[in-house]
C-alpha cells in the first residue's frame, strides 16, 4: 500500500508528495505554508478514497494541513511533528537530516533487560529529551540497561501522561523535536542502554482527534471505556491497520527504538482472522531479520492471558513479554495491608509461593472482577513477564499519587526491591523508586476544552469512590504536574543515597551473578513462613545455590544454621544499616542472600 503523509521525493528540486486517506469525500486539498506564502493545492483521488498531490520548489520544513470538502483544514493523521499542538499545522520533517552514531548497535536480548520507566516531562526540571540524555551516566551508575519512555506522541496542552495522544507519528513538541528524540535514543545506544517506547493503539485522546473527519477509524461494533473502539475489524479497517503497522515500523526504523510497550492490549478489539497484535508481531519479527538487530514487544494487560505471549504457531499473539500486575499486588498488599479496590483479591504473604512461578490468578474466582480470572502461565519462561513493585499506573492511579516510600518504612522499601530483583522475571523500576522519592506521581492533564477540563476533574474524584483516599488533586491544576517532578540528586538526603546504594549494588549482583542474571523460574523455589511473614526464595544452577531471606513482618525473627556464606545484606552500613547487626537474627524488613556451592 501507499506511503501516507508528507514525504520528500526529490531534495534537489525540493519536491514533496502529500497523500491522505479520506473516505467518501467530494474534494480534498492540501494547504501549504512555505517561505511566508500560503497556497492551496487540489488533491487527486489516485485510488478509491486515497488522495495525493505533489508540489516542488518548497521549503523542506513547510507547514501543511488537509482541507476536507472545501471546509475546515485539519492536521495530517500521519504528521511527524505538530509544533503548535494538536490543533495546529503539521510540519514536514526530513528524517535524513539526523546523522546517527549507532551503526554498530545490535540491541539486547530481552532476558538481560533491567528497565527504568521514565516520564520525559517529570524526569528532570527541564522536562525534555535532551535533559534525559544528560542524565544517562546516572542510569549507567545505577545499572539500568533499558529505558522505557512513557508515550511521546502529541497530546493536548503542556503536559500529559501521554495516553491522550492523537497524532501517532508526531513527537510531543513539549519535549523537543524529532531530532532531539533521535539524539536521546542515539545517546542511550552509546551507553549500552536499550530504549523502549510506550505506544497506545487501543484508543485516541479526546481532544484534537480529527481521525473521524477522515474516515471510519472508529467503530460502534465494540465498546471501550473511551467510547467507540478503534476500527480493526469493521468496514475500511484496512486503513486503520495500515496506520498502526506503519507506526510500529516508524518508531523502530526511523527512531531506532529497540522495542515497544503496547498499552492495555486487552482493550484492543479485533475479531479479524488475523488479530492486529499478530500482525504487529509478524511486522517486528520481519524487521528484526531485515535489520539484523534484536527487537521486542512488551504488552500491558490485566487479564493474565498467556495467549498474548504464546508464539504465533501455537495460536498466540506473539508478544515477547507482558506486564504481570499480580506480582506487584502481592508484594504491595503484603507490605501495606491495603485491601481496597482490586487489592481485595490479594493480601496473603503465602501468595509469594505461587506468584514467583506463575500468575496468582490462573482461573480462580476474583472478588473484584466477580468472575474467574487468568490462565496458567507456569510453562511460560520468566523472560516473558515484566514485574515491578512500583510503576506509573500503580503510583499515579492512586488518588494522591503516593509512592511506596510514603506508605511503608524504609527497611521495607529494600525488601520490596529485593523481592523483585531476586525474582526470575524481568524487573522494571519506576523513576525515583531507586532512591525513595517521596514526591508523588500524580495524574495530570492540560486540556484546552472547558468541557473536558471539568469532566476530567469530576471523573477523577468519581474514580476513587470505592477507595477511602481523600483530597484528590485536580489533574488540570499546573501544580499537579510540577509536584510530580523528581527531586534533583543534589537535594537528596542521607536515606535517599543509602537506598540508591542498595539498588545499585543489588542490580549489579543480579546482572553479574550466574544464578541471577538469567530469568530461569524453573530453578527456583519459594517457601513462606506465614506466621512470621518471612519468605525464603531459593535459586540455583548446576554449580551454585542462592538463598534469599525476606522479613516482611513487624518483628525480628531468628535464623539459625543458615548454610553458605552471606553475599548481600540490606543492613550493611552503606544501605542505612549497621555492620554490628546481630548475626542469627533477621530484622523486620531485612533481606539477606546466602551463597553455597552445589546446585540442585
Amino acid at each position: 500500500m501507499f506511503k501516507m503523509g508528507a514525504n520528500i521525493i526529490d531534495r534537489e528540486k525540493r519536491e514533496v508528495l502529500f497523500r491522505v486517506f479520506a473516505y467518501d469525500k467530494r474534494e480534498v486539498a492540501v494547504v501549504v505554508k512555505s517561505g511566508g506564502a500560503i497556497k492551496e493545492l487540489p488533491m487527486t483521488e489516485e485510488t478509491p478514497n486515497v488522495y495525493s498531490a505533489v508540489t516542488a520548489g518548497v521549503s523542506l520544513d513547510l507547514l501543511y494541513k488537509f482541507k476536507i470538502d472545501g471546509d475546515q483544514a485539519y492536521p495530517d493523521p500521519y504528521s511527524c511533528f505538530q509544533p503548535f499542538g494538536v490543533h495546529g499545522f503539521s510540519r514536514l520533517i526530513d528524517h535524513e537530516d539526523y546523522r546517527w552514531r549507532d551503526a554498530n548497535w545490535q540491541g539486547k536480548d530481552i532476558e538481560d533487560l533491567l528497565i527504568m520507566e521514565i516520564h520525559t516531562g517529570a524526569f528532570s526540571g527541564a522536562g525534555t529529551f535532551k535533559a534525559v540524555a544528560e542524565r544517562l551516566d546516572y542510569l549507567v551508575e545505577l545499572g539500568v540497561n533499558a529505558v522505557e519512555l512513557m508515550p511521546v506522541a502529541q497530546t493536548p496542552g503542556r503536559w500529559n501522561w501521554g495516553y491522550d495522544g492523537v497524532n501517532l507519528f508526531s513527537v510531543n513538541h513539549n519535549y523537543g523535536g524529532p531530532d532531539d528524540l533521535k539524539y536521546l535514543v542515539d545517546c542511550c545506544h552509546q551507553k549500552n542502554i536499550a530504549v523502549i517506547l510506550d505506544v497506545v493503539y487501543n484508543h485516541f485522546g479526546p481532544e484534537g482527534n480529527y481521525l473521524p473527519v477522515y474516515g471510519p477509524y472508529f467503530t460502534a461494533k465494540h465498546k471501550t471505556p473511551w467510547g467507540k473502539a478503534v476500527n480493526y475489524d469493521d468496514l475500511y479497517s484496512g486503513y486503520t491497520r495500515k496506520m498502526v503497522l506503519d507506526n510500529v515500523r516508524y518508531w523502530l526504523e526511523v527512531y531506532h527504538f529497540d522495542g515497544l510497550r503496547l498499552d492495555a492490549v486487552h482493550a484492543i478489539k479485533d475479531n479479524s482472522p488475523i488479530h492486529i497484535l499478530q500482525e504487529i508481531s509478524l511486522t517486528v519479527r520481519n524487521l528484526s531479520l531485515q535489520q539484523n538487530r534484536k527487537l521486542f514487544l512488551i504488552a500491558e494487560t490485566d487479564q493474565n492471558n498467556t495467549r498474548i505471549i504464546n508464539p504465533l504457531d501455537r495460536g498466540g499473539y506473539g508478544m515477547d513479554a507482558q506486564w504481570m500486575d499480580d506480582f506487584h499486588h502481592v508484594v504491595h498488599t503484603a507490605l501495606t495491608g491495603e485491601r481496597e479496590g482490586y487489592y481485595m483479591d490479594y493480601g496473603r504473604v503465602k501468595d509469594l509461593e505461587k506468584v514467583y512461578k506463575n500468575y496468582l490468578y490462573t482461573g480462580e474466582y476474583s472478588k473484584y472482577w466477580q468472575r474467574e480470572r487468568g490462565t496458567d502461565g507456569s510453562r511460560n519462561p520468566g523472560k516473558q513477564f515484566v514485574v515491578a513493585v512500583q510503576n506509573h499506573d500503580q503510583v499515579g492511579n492512586r488518588a494522591g499519587g503516593d509512592r511506596l516510600s510514603i506508605l511503608v518504612e524504609f527497611p521495607y522499601l529494600k525488601a520490596a526491591a529485593g523481592l523483585m530483583l531476586f525474582s526470575a522475571y524481568l524487573p522494571l523500576i519506576f523513576m525515583g523508586e531507586e532512591y525513595g522519592e517521596k514526591r508523588p506521581f500524580l495524574f495530570f492533564t492540560d486540556y484546552g476544552d472547558p468541557e473536558l477540563q471539568q469532566a476530567v476533574s469530576r471523573g477523577r474524584k468519581e474514580e476513587f469512590a470505592q477507595f477511602t483516599w481523600e483530597n484528590v488533586p485536580d489533574p488540570q491544576d499546573p501544580e499537579t504536574f510540577y509536584a510530580s517532578k523528581l527531586t534533583p540528586r543534589n537535594a537528596w538526603d542521607r536515606q535517599n543515597q543509602e537506598l540508591f546504594n542498595f539498588y545499585r549494588d543489588l542490580i549489579h549482583l543480579r546482572r553479574s551473578h550466574p544464578v541471577l542474571k538469567k530469568p530461569d523460574k524453573d530453578k527456583l523455589e519459594v517457601e513462606v513462613d506465614q506466621e512470621n511473614r518471612v519468605a525464603r526464595v531459593t535459586r540455583w544452577n548446576k554449580a551454585i545455590t542462592l538463598t534469599g531471606l525476606f522479613n516482611l513482618g513487624t518483628e525480628d525473627v531468628a535464623i539459625n544454621n543458615m548454610a553458605g556464606s552471606e553475599i548481600f545484606n540490606s543492613l550493611r552500613e552503606p544501605y542505612g544499616g549497621s555492620e554490628n547487626a546481630a548475626a542469627g537474627v533477621l530484622r523486620k524488613g531485612q533481606m539477606i542472600i546466602f551463597e553455597q556451592p552445589g546446585g540442585k
